[in-house]
């Protein structure tokens, strides 16, 4: 073998071997993650150990290392203890039922001073009532005819299920996470009552019928303000074609963070032809993370992609197990570009046009941070390690993030989005699938209305009651009125 030879088989040994390294370190992080998961465990919590890590190196009292020199000084003060507040009082709007307890001797001759007087808690289970509609019939003189008072209109005709029945049942699956299996068996236990399964799933679907003008009303109110936030979880679903196995569908999920509403939207897939049909026309602000789907949607003109601090503050979360000291650094620069959106937010209070000055000012900066520091430190990690993997996805997704500054409306992340799929992922474990693709869209607009009741504080089964009792008869030119959160805003 001449030396030529021998030197390139010894250059490809060691690439060879350096891509078998990066190979087992992205499978160590994996590992660790899924350790995380399986003991329950995935928490992003962090606490910067050295707090100059957070300050920027654009600051105007930076040293030459990028620190700043903060001056020091000690502080004493004295404060009152504090005192336990107390058992929590009860609410005042709850049902009163007293008991009187007078004491065993006789007291008719005694002078009543006071009283003492405890309150304690009772649970009264819940109860079904048969509601019967009695209606006169009366006939009218010389036999014109009988005279005898309609029905009133119900949410399915010729239905034994009022309203309130039928909110409860919806309610129970969808923000208790009970199945309909389940709620049938309590039923039958407390009230020797036993639906059939079908029935529950026919209710749904009459109701959902019902509500989809309402629906199509919140996808057109969610579109018209020019800033939505859109994310997509994933959901089994029983497929007719799909012998032994499920189907993944996905919802994909739209919120309006001004209007504080949120839209599920069932698909079959994971791919652009569902976003690209829902925001067909839309014009304005989406925020997401960087799966690659939102990049085809933002060809569009009109559409301006934003991105999400989060999804890449925790790509550093990721890499902490494999690479401490640089993955620190980073989120110890994100500790204090959230500390100071805190503050910005106080001082701003709800006026958008000093939250984007203040951001320029106090935010940008810390971000530029970011990005210069990984620029450095790029080309000294594997490009597919945790912290690799993080810096790349942080480079990429930094245009979308710039857009966050053009508007003060727009937030740092998509936090809130993912609380409202939060149900969902509940639910998953509960209900594993969905019956069918229909069920998945029914199941999907039951969650935005919930959802959305959730971020307005409206009270979900007496918003379901009150809708299913008036929308039969509502106009359908004034559905808005309908909507969660509706009469608050309108006040």
């Amino acid at each position: 073998m001449t030396y030529q030879e021998l030197q390139r088989e010894n250059q490809q040994l060691r690439a060879s071997n350096e891509a078998f390294k990066e190979k087992i370190s992205a499978m160590e992080v994996q590992l660790g993650q899924l350790y995380k998961l399986i003991q329950g465990f995935k928490s992003e919590h962090f606490i910067p150990e050295i707090l100059e890590q957070q300050l920027s190196l654009f600051s105007e009292n930076a040293d030459k290392t990028g620190q700043v020199a903060s001056p020091k000084e000690t502080i004493t003060y004295t404060r009152e203890k504090q005192k336990h507040p107390g058992r929590s009082s009860l609410p005042e709007h709850l049902p009163v039922r007293e008991v009187i307890l007078e004491p065993v001797e006789d007291v008719s001759t005694l002078k009543k001073i006071g009283q003492e007087v405890s309150e304690t808690l009772e649970y009264t289970p819940a109860s079904l009532v048969k509601r019967r509609t009695i209606r006169p019939k009366y006939a009218r003189k010389d036999q014109q005819g009988v005279v005898i008072a309609p029905l009133p209109t119900r949410p399915i005709e010729k239905s034994i299920a009022e309203a309130c029945l039928l909110a409860y049942i919806l309610v129970s699956k969808y923000i208790d996470h009970l199945p309909f299996y389940r709620q049938i068996q309590r039923f039958k236990r407390e009230f020797g009552w036993e639906p059939a399964s079908s029935t529950l799933s026919d209710w749904m679907a009459s109701c959902c019928q019902l509500l989809k003008p309402l629906y199509n009303t919140l996808k057109q109110k969610i579109l018209e303000d020019g800033y939505i936030q859109a994310d997509e979880s994933p959901i089994k679903v029983l497929d007719s074609d799909k012998k032994g196995s499920t189907h993944q569908g996905y919802q994909w999920v739209y919120h309006d963070p001004l209007q504080k509403l949120v839209l599920f939207n069932y698909r079959k897939g994971r791919g652009q032809q569902g976003p690209k049909e829902l925001l067909d026309g839309y014009k304005g602000y989406v925020q997401c993370d960087g799966w690659g789907v939102y990049d085809k949607i933002g060809i569009d003109p009109d559409i301006t992609m934003a991105g999400c601090l989060v999804h890449a503050r925790r790509k550093f979360v990721d890499a902490r197990d494999q690479d401490k000291a640089r993955a620190e650094k980073a989120l110890a620069i994100f500790s204090e570009i959230y500390r100071q959106e805190g503050a910005i937010k106080e001082e701003a209070a709800g006026d958008t046009d000093m939250r984007k000055k203040l951001r320029l000012k106090k935010v940008l900066p810390l971000l530029q941070q970011i990005k210069t520091w990984i620029q450095e430190e790029q080309f000294k990690v594997l490009p597919k390690s945790a912290i690799g993997k993080a810096m790349t996805y942080f480079i990429n997704q930094y245009p979308k993030f710039e857009v966050i500054f053009e508007d003060g409306r727009i937030e740092l992340d998509n936090n809130l989005i993912e609380n409202a799929i939060r149900p969902l992922a509940l639910g998953r474990k509960n209900f594993l699938f969905a019956g069918s693709h229909k069920a998945a869209q029914n199941a999907a607009m039951l969650y935005s209305f919930f959802g959305s009741c959730k971020m307005h504080g409206v009270n979900p089964q007496e918003w379901l009651e009150d809708t299913l009792q008036r929308i039969p008869d509502h106009s359908i030119q004034k559905l808005e009125e309908l909507l969660p959160g509706y009469k608050k805003a309108s006040l």
